[in-house]
């Protein structure tokens, strides 16, 4: 059975969570539209470690987690304001 480490739970079954998919930072308040078109719909399609929204259903709880596309195992997971405090960055 595949786990996935939920910052507040700890080891969770993978059936329990959703992705939300890729973390990215935000463009400025001020940002042309097509800044903000870009982030809402351009998506990247890497191999190897990505950032990804992530929420465990059963708590509510939302992170990111650092995921390897081309093994399909977690690396790490941070919360939102970890993440949001390196500047959307890992």
């Amino acid at each position: 059975m595949k786990l996935i480490p939920c910052p507040l739970n700890g080891p969770r079954p993978v059936g329990e969570f959703a992705c939300l998919g890729p973390a990215k930072p935000m463009p400025a308040d001020d940002a042309a539209p097509e800044a903000w078109a870009d982030f809402a719909y351009a998506e990247d399609n890497p191999a190897g470690p990505i950032l990804e929204w992530w929420l465990h259903v059963p708590s509510g709880t939302m992170f990111v987690a650092e995921r390897d596309t081309v093994t399909d195992t977690m690396i790490r997971t941070l919360w939102p304001a970890d993440f949001r405090a390196a500047g959307g960055r890992p």
